[in-house]
């Protein structure tokens, strides 16, 4: 099934409209190359492609070209497209093999014959390594796995359905309860399908679960065999212990991520480097603890103390097996999904732009998260059974004066309700927070 993805608008309008090269970095699998050719070829833009692993004598051309006539000499001894200046794209897809690429681009764009597209995994590991980036060159885009909005496109919602939903969100009054139990159903399939382009693709095809596992294993197995590729030994086997037991701890109470279960006295600066690593590579999320509810969240941010989900929710009920995949579909009251509701609302705003946090206090209580949202610090609480309405450290944080909170969020299995500054929300629409990945933040120029 061809699946549309938001980002591909992002990439009409940079051929439209910027000279910059393009950099799309994410996880492996999250569907990086298929976005930008489809784009392209649906632009009708004149283009090559490159792929580093498959083509290695590419990074020897890109290494030894030393002018522009040396590098379209290259390129053009690896492909049968014409290369036409000033209308040919050059994308070069798993860049993350030859990284100093990445900043020789500097040098490319600046001469301007041709446009370029880069692309890989661990590219958020490679940058942050990186001595030199060619900032004013590059765009850089994130991309992560679908959406719950973009896998409703496997359904048969209506724009007018959609239009609903998101009027209902705005004037915080409730959805039609057909529509809502409806949209719960779906979301639920999301919870067992997730977001990874493949995964969904032989969904819609079959609906059978098993095929979907099956794809989810092999996915995290190369995840795996990204450690053991670009990583010293000692290294992969700490990231793999870390990434293997994150499923087990979204299952305690506060679903922090104990350090020494990893090993008995184990110290956090340790191991640091490994679990900032994940993040960067796009497979895991890390949600640190946020000291004080005010603006900015990152000065108070506290990286010893975090949560680590992972970066798609159907690779994580994959891990929990089918019996439990099983009983999300039946709606089973005595199964634990409050580590599973939590992981999806972490994605859905990390691949919002939000900068996500949870916040704790012995006083007050813990937050599951709390985000900066139109100018002010937003609690978000998740619930995942009935009980949604009791959440009283939430209470404690509002009613205090001292924080100034306007309003707060409950995400759970529930119709849209008011009750002073809380609102409860079904869960599905924690896609409907502003998409920040989108803003064009522009600010009028000082003059003298």
């Amino acid at each position: 099934m061809q699946l549309d993805r938001k980002i591909g608008k992002k990439i009409e309008k940079w051929v439209i409209e910027s000279r910059k090269a393009l950099l799309i970095k994410g996880a492996r699998q999250v569907g990086k190359t298929h976005i930008i050719r489809t784009t392209l070829k649906k632009m009708s833009c004149k283009y090559v492609e490159l792929n580093l692993i498959e083509q290695p004598s590419a990074i020897d051309v890109l290494r030894e070209s030393h002018t522009i006539n040396e590098f379209t000499m290259g390129i053009s001894t690896l492909t049968d497209q014409p290369l036409i200046k000033g209308e040919t794209i050059i994308f070069i897809d798993e860049v993350q093999a030859f990284k100093e690429m990445i900043t020789k681009i500097k040098f490319l764009v600046d001469e301007g014959s041709f446009r370029y597209i880069l692309s890989g995994s661990l590219l958020g590991v490679e940058l942050t390594n990186l001595t030199s980036a060619p900032v004013g060159y590059l765009t850089i885009l994130d991309m992560f796995p679908l959406t719950f909005d973009e896998f409703l496109q496997i359904s048969a919602i209506t724009s007018e359905v959609r239009e609903h939903l998101k009027k209902s969100f705005m004037a915080r009054t409730p959805v039609m309860s057909t529509v809502n139990e409806k949209l719960l159903s779906l979301f639920r399939q999301y919870l067992v399908v997730g977001g990874m382009p493949e995964a969904v693709s032989k969904f819609a095809e079959s609906y059978n679960l098993r095929d979907v596992q099956t794809i989810h294993e092999d996915i995290m197995k190369l995840h795996k065999m990204d450690f053991t590729q670009y990583e010293a030994e000692n290294k992969r086997l700490i990231l793999t212990q870390i990434y293997d037991l994150i499923p087990a701890e979204l299952l305690k109470q506060n679903k922090r991520f104990i350090v020494t279960d990893l090993k008995k006295g184990l110290h956090f600066e340790r191991v640091e480097d490994s679990f900032l690593w994940l993040g960067n590579a796009g497979v895991a999320i890390s949600v640190f603890n946020a000291t004080e509810t005010r603006i900015p969240l990152k000065l108070s941010e506290k990286q010893s103390l975090f949560k680590l989900y992972m970066s798609d929710v159907g690779m994580l009920t994959t891990v929990y097996g089918m019996t439990t995949k099983s009983k999300i579909l039946t709606k089973d009251p005595n199964l634990n999904c409050g580590g599973i509701y939590e992981n999806v609302v972490a994605t859905e705003l990390t691949g919002k732009g939000y900068r996500v946090y949870y916040y704790n206090s012995k006083k007050k209580g813990e937050l599951d998260f709390v985000i900066e949202y139109h100018g002010y610090v937003l609690p978000i609480e998740v619930k995942s059974g009935k009980d949604y309405t009791i959440h009283s450290a939430l209470t404690t944080c509002i009613n205090d004066p001292e924080y100034g909170i306007p309003e707060a969020f409950v995400f759970a299995e529930c119709n849209i309700e008011r009750r002073d500054k809380v609102t409860y929300l079904p869960v599905y629409m924690v896609g409907f927070l502003d998409d920040l990945s989108e803003e064009d933040l522009t600010i009028e120029p000082i003059r003298f």
